[in-house]
């Protein structure tokens, strides 16, 4: 018999994952990693029951949430090249980057201790937000808007950087005209 694992979900059992994460990521936001799970079930409007069939332990919760993150994130690239140019696509990721390390540095301990553990909480993330900045980046540079001699992995060294000096909320600020001062550095001059 197959593994029931690798079977695809029903449509409302992904809803109810969905919501689950989404709720997961409000309530670790609002309470710390150390908030009540069923407070997370009630706020994603699922029994506890469901909660705990998606994700048996806490540990699985988080490295979840943390997982749905990095999606998310890479999942914007193609999205704002499709409805932004691809100099403003660039702009508003960096943004979306902000806010998943901001939330990456909430769960930073529950994910060293998921590691601790023997668990891969990042397994490919770095791969997969380097890939989107570079997708993000060729548009640009297909476009001639940013400077063909710095690379993806200088910007995102760069973004990363960024993130660990400002992540704070209270830092947002600063953040965001650090942010602006990269994507200037990055513009192609006459």
């Amino acid at each position: 018999m197959a593994d029931g694992a690798h079977r695809p979900l029903r449509a409302d059992a992904r809803r109810n994952r969905e919501k689950i994460l989404t709720a997961a990521v409000r309530v670790f936001a609002a309470e710390g990693l150390d908030a009540h799970l069923e407070r997370i079930a009630k706020e994603a409007g699922v029994g506890s029951a469901t909660l705990y069939r998606n994700f048996p332990t806490r540990e699985a919760l988080i490295e979840a949430v943390y997982r749905n993150e990095v999606a998310h994130l890479c999942d914007a690239a193609p999205a704002l090249l499709a409805e932004k140019s691809p100099d403003e696509a660039l702009r508003a990721w960096t943004r979306l980057f902000l806010d998943y390390v901001t939330a990456k540095y909430g769960m930073i301990d529950a994910l060293r201790a998921i590691a601790a553990t023997g668990g891969n909480p990042y397994g490919h993330s770095r791969e997969m937000i380097q890939a989107a900045l570079t997708t993000l980046m060729d548009a640009c540079t297909a476009a001639g808007l940013i400077r063909t001699d710095i690379s993806p992995t200088d910007v995102g060294a760069a973004l990363e950087g960024i993130a660990l000096t400002s992540a704070g909320p209270e830092q947002r600020p600063q953040a965001e005209r650090l942010l602006d001062l990269t994507l200037d550095g990055l513009k192609t001059r006459p």
